[in-house]
């Protein structure tokens, strides 16, 4: 592993929406981050849904957690702002991870994780024991848990939905149909471009504003 950090600032009390996009290299492959919240105390590193990049994470979210933690939030390999090619199995992914919270000097983390974010997490776990303190899993379950062979039939219908009705697919996806939750997910979007500066991407696809 050979990292070198493009920026070495580490944490800052900025809001996530102003963050400074920075990177670091591992193994000759740059990946993009993202680092708020005090530079005391063990961070907390995220991983977020399939298809997600830094600016996917809810900033209300990454803000109310940096209040009293470091909050580290990451591309995967190949996706967003950082380089490579996209890993084709989750254990790849939870290998970068793991050699990136290296590079990033840190000892210990806690880990969050969000639907695909979620496996990465529970492999980070599995592969490194000693470098997980806490590990918080929202929106998964383990493998071949019930119901996890059916997410592909579940959430492909919905992202079809999505282009169909020129809505981000998250609308239909991570909230429920009520009119609470329509609610809900257009506010979340809108917390979303909030941001003005973006991640570079090699291929972006706009968040646009859905109905509620």
């Amino acid at each position: 592993m050979n990292p070198t950090k493009a920026n070495t600032h580490s944490g800052s009390q900025t809001s996530f929406i102003n963050a400074a996009n920075q990177s670091i290299t591992v193994n000759g492959i740059p990946f993009a981050y993202r680092d708020t919240g005090p530079t005391t105390g063990v961070p907390l590193v995220l991983f977020n849904h399939w298809g997600a990049v830094l600016d996917n994470f809810d900033p209300a979210m990454t803000d109310g957690l940096s209040q009293t933690k470091r909050v580290i939030a990451t591309d995967y390999r190949g996706i967003g702002g950082s380089g490579g090619t996209a890993p084709l199995t989750v254990g790849e992914m939870a290998d970068d991870a793991i050699q990136l919270i290296h590079a990033l000097g840190c000892e210990t983390v806690d880990v969050l994780g969000f639907s695909l974010g979620d496996f990465v997490a529970q492999d980070i776990a599995l592969k490194a024991p000693k470098l997980v303190r806490r590990l918080i899993l929202t929106g998964t379950g383990p493998a071949g848990g019930t119901g996890i062979d059916k997410v592909g039939t579940v959430t492909w219908p919905l992202m079809l939905k999505g282009l169909l009705t020129l809505c981000d697919p998250k609308f239909y996806l991570f909230f429920t149909s009520t009119p609470n939750g329509r609610r809900s997910a257009s506010q979340y979007l809108q917390r979303l471009k909030a941001r003005k500066k973006k991640i570079a991407t090699k291929a972006r696809r706009p968040t646009l504003s859905c109905g509620s």
